[in-house]
């Protein structure tokens, strides 16, 4: 009989090996966070009731109101001004943030005069201006110098109101739709141009299909805020002055009627808080769209295929 003793090993053979049994982690806790968030779920909750119970409020008065027609036109009207004035804004920043980014000196002092004068004034202040148009420039004429007129218009015996604020707020925004442009194609790397011309791409080409769907991911968020700041901004225009805006109908006119300015903003505070957030989930569904293949958080699939991965990994 052999004298070697045979010790059988406490380690499994390779293929029967099992997965390490999970750790349990406990959480920290954080018993003033819940202080903390009762607190304020008492003072939200004592402040409803408040502006519930508080007569100066005028609830029976904003519920007359929310859906008059006088308010309905101002709501129609601001939508205009927004669209009107964005569609301005983004064309004419396009066209600066290329005058931005063009070799051509002259093109580059434009572009940043009309920068430096429409970004560091207030938009209320250039509001007024353009209402003034008609009494500073009574009369537009073009023809031949010391010459017969070929075009003669009196800007007086026009009512444009709203022609001036949609232009007031468009050239404001084209400042900043101008920024926000060269920043989204200075983004994208000079790589990508290089290699799409040296495939054979012109230069409008590689900007529509390889520089403009790059740079979208980094141009529509602000777009996205600057739409919902004209949206607002619009309450401005009644320095051009035009009152048929949602603001200006509600607190002006209406509010000048019956006496309760409190309500009547109400109104206008809502619907301008109605047409924000349907602007903010398009919004996020532009930048959802855009962003795909670059976002970083994984979907459910996806961890759920890195889990199945782990446990797999685990078990050889």
């Amino acid at each position: 009989m052999s004298d070697t003793t045979v010790v059988e090993s406490s380690v499994p053979p390779p293929g029967n090996r099992v997965a390490p049994p999970a750790i349990d982690a406990v959480p920290l806790r954080h018993p003033w966070r819940w202080v903390a968030a009762v607190v304020i779920v008492v003072l939200v909750g004592l402040f409803m009731y408040g502006a519930a119970t508080n007569k100066a409020y005028g609830w029976s008065t904003y519920a007359e109101y929310l859906f008059n027609d006088r308010i309905l036109l101002g709501v129609m009207n601001t939508l205009q001004l927004t669209a009107y004035a964005m569609v301005l804004g983004v064309v004419l920043g396009i066209v600066l943030s290329v005058m931005r980014l063009s070799p051509n000196r002259v093109l580059q002092s434009v572009s940043w005069a009309f920068l430096w004068i429409f970004r560091g004034t207030p938009v209320y202040v250039q509001l007024v201006f353009w209402g003034l148009l008609p009494t500073i420039y009574q009369n537009i004429q073009i023809g031949v110098p010391f010459g017969p007129s070929l075009f003669h218009l009196n800007l007086q015996s026009l009512s444009i109101p709203f022609l001036l604020a949609v232009i007031g707020l468009g050239l404001n925004e084209a400042a900043y739709m101008a920024e926000i442009i060269r920043a989204g194609i200075t983004s994208v790397p000079e790589g990508q141009m290089e290699a799409s011309t040296a495939l054979g791409m012109s230069w409008g080409m590689a900007m529509r299909r390889t520089v403009l769907p790059q740079a979208m991911r980094v141009i529509i968020p602000p777009t996205g805020n600057e739409l919902i700041s004209m949206l607002k901004t619009t309450s401005l225009v009644t320095a051009v002055p035009y009152s048929y805006d949602l603001y200006s109908i509600a607190s002006r006119e209406i509010a000048a009627r019956t006496f309760e300015p409190v309500p009547l903003l109400l109104v206008a505070a809502t619907w301008y808080l109605a047409i924000t957030s349907v602007l903010m989930v398009g919004q996020y569904y532009l930048e959802k769209y855009f962003s795909k293949g670059i976002s970083r958080k994984l979907t459910a699939k996806q961890l759920e295929a890195l889990s199945k991965a782990q446990t797999d990994a685990g078990h050889v």
